[in-house]
């Protein structure tokens, strides 16, 4: 979402259902503190501003490729007073000049369907993350017909900008199936799990060792 229109759209639409969902999921299955994370893919900060009211103690390093969405993501960073415990880059996977094995934790939401190769961010997850540290990634699953699709973005987001509907259009057809990520991250040699969670999300997740 490179387009300042086009991430604006994004940052004020209501997401607070699904963005509640992955922190509540990740608190649960991760009860101890969490430290140093990232966020890979984090629009405009909605849910990292969330995790971190939750955990007064966490350090998070937000990551996005979209510079407009970078600036809207630092100023609800500022407007939250949370600069001290959230840096936010923009950047890109792979090659973000971050140290190796340096986060406790690796999260992800919405990122995977905009990937041209969703290895990249298994493989980045695996590059940054310590040993034992967990990865928690949620994306759409893609519907099994474009009707489908349609459906959803009008049952969803009847009332959104129009720019938002054909975004959310467009990322469910471009989403993968849960059978298609299991495949992925067998290739990539990684001990995680993917679940269903809500009406159209999967949730995957585990530990690195």
């Amino acid at each position: 979402m490179a387009d300042a229109e086009q991430s604006l759209a994004y940052a004020n639409a209501d997401f607070a259902s699904s963005n509640q969902l992955f922190v509540d999921h990740l608190l649960v299955d991760n009860p101890q503190a969490l430290k140093d994370v990232i966020d890979l893919g984090c629009g405009p900060c909605d849910v990292m501003l969330r995790l971190a009211e939750a955990c007064p103690d966490i350090r998070i390093t937000a990551v996005d490729g979209s510079a407009a969405m970078i600036e809207l993501a630092a100023q609800a960073v500022r407007a939250a007073n949370h600069e001290a415990r959230i840096v936010v880059m923009q950047g890109y996977i792979p090659g973000l000049a971050l140290r190796e094995h340096d986060f406790d934790a690796i999260l992800s939401k919405d990122l995977l369907h905009h990937l041209p190769d969703p290895m990249v961010l298994w493989r980045e997850a695996r590059r940054l993350g310590r040993q034992g540290a967990a990865v928690h990634v949620m994306d759409l699953i893609r519907p099994a017909t474009q009707e489908d699709a349609r459906n959803i973005v009008e049952t969803v987001a009847p009332d959104e900008h129009p720019i938002l509907k054909e975004d959310f259009y467009n990322s469910l057809c471009a989403a993968f199936t849960i059978e298609e990520v299991e495949t992925q991250i067998r290739q990539a040699g990684l001990p995680l799990r993917v679940t269903r969670v809500g009406d159209r999300h999967m949730l995957i997740k585990g530990a690195l060792r």
